[in-house]
């Protein structure tokens, strides 16, 4: 993909970016957090995730969405990467919003066991999901890169109300994303340009498909492409069905600003992708990123920083799991009982089967 400019370097983006953000976070995360404590750190992630992208390109939208839905919840604590809350309960993995569509988790596993292999017990599944999602703007955006601030330790706390009540759904309105997005100290351009995210991946039938026949019958969405959409999707009544479809029509493999592009042409896949276009503070903002390319991936990737910042936890707060899908054992002082938490199975990284260590479309 050719570009109208060259985007901002990795250290002005950096510097401009820490403007925005509060002093305390400034004093919490940094940029090249592990270049004394594991300098490989960042390496071993984007192999795993270069390796994975190699298999099925699908794996760099699902990761970049893994650290939204992580970070929306809870803060960017890997909190969404647990299997099991130790105080009961279904976990934020378990929640409509996150299953069955979530993916990217075996990715996490294979860098989380490469770097553990490499520094044991150094480096947090949150910096890690942090990691892997801007190697995957990177796969995909043209080698669109930008420095992560790290130093996250990961939560002990995974519930699945805490999803249903802070992720922002498809049939958002423009009030509820800006809202939402608001209560995570993000603005309304903030909001406008993450959406832009949407222009890689994919998205399943009952994201979209029911909501909009109401957009067909208010003239939101062009007949055609509903009509595109009834074919793809199987007639239910409502039941989950796993046929998904291309969010962005033209170019669904590449980050670029054809999504904006889209919209004032009826062919937003989702409620909430219509409703940039349909409000009057939001429009101009969706405008502007479809004119101008670059202007928006500059402001998209000082946006996936500031996000990467929501609540961290850092310091003596949380901790660095073994184990990214598990809180670590109150005592961890086993060797042995180490070895299963880094490797479970007895299986690494390196002795994996590929179909193992890469997500399926």
């Amino acid at each position: 993909m050719r570009m109208g400019g060259s985007l901002a370097g990795p250290v002005a983006l950096v510097a401009a970016v820490c403007l925005l953000l509060p002093a305390a976070s400034l004093a919490q995360l940094q940029v090249g957090f592990y270049n004394t404590s594991c300098p490989n750190a960042e390496a071993l992630v984007r192999q795993a995730v270069t390796a994975a992208f190699a298999n099925n390109s699908g794996i760099a939208p699902g990761l970049i969405r893994l650290h939204f839905h992580d970070c929306f919840v809870r803060g960017c604590d890997a909190s969404v990467l647990l299997k099991v809350n130790p105080g009961g309960g279904s976990t934020e993995r378990d929640a409509p919003p996150n299953n069955p569509s979530l993916r990217g988790f075996e990715v996490i596993d294979a860098a989380k066991a490469a770097v553990e292999r490499s520094c044991p017990r150094t480096v947090s599944c949150a910096d890690i999901l942090a990691f892997a999602a801007r190697d995957s703007v990177n796969l995909t955006g043209s080698n669109a890169f930008y420095q992560v601030p790290a130093g996250r330790r990961d939560g002990n706390i995974s519930r699945q109300d805490d999803a249903l009540d802070n992720l922002p759904g498809p049939n958002s309105t423009a009030h509820n994303l800006t809202d939402g997005f608001g209560r995570k100290g993000l603005s309304a351009e903030d909001m406008v340009v993450l959406s832009g995210s949407h222009t890689i991946g994919r998205s399943h039938c009952d994201s979209f498909l029911f909501k909009n026949r109401e957009r067909l019958a208010s003239g939101t969405i062009s007949p055609a492409y509903q009509a595109l959409l009834e074919a793809l999707c199987p007639p239910t009544t409502g039941q989950f069905t796993p046929n998904t479809t291309e969010i962005d029509l033209s170019t669904p493999t590449v980050l670029d600003n054809n999504y904006y592009k889209l919209l004032p042409l009826n062919l937003g896949l989702h409620f909430s992708d219509d409703q940039l276009i349909r409000n009057a503070t939001l429009a101009p903002l969706a405008n502007s990123f479809a004119a101008n390319e670059t202007l928006w991936k500059e402001k998209f990737l000082a946006a996936m920083i500031k996000m990467g910042n929501i609540e961290v936890k850092t310091g003596s707060q949380g901790e660095v799991r073994l184990n990214c899908s598990v809180v670590n054992p109150a005592s961890s002082s086993s060797s042995a009982e180490i070895e299963m938490l880094m490797f479970p199975g007895g299986t690494t990284s390196d002795d994996a089967p590929a179909e193992d260590v890469v997500a399926t479309s």
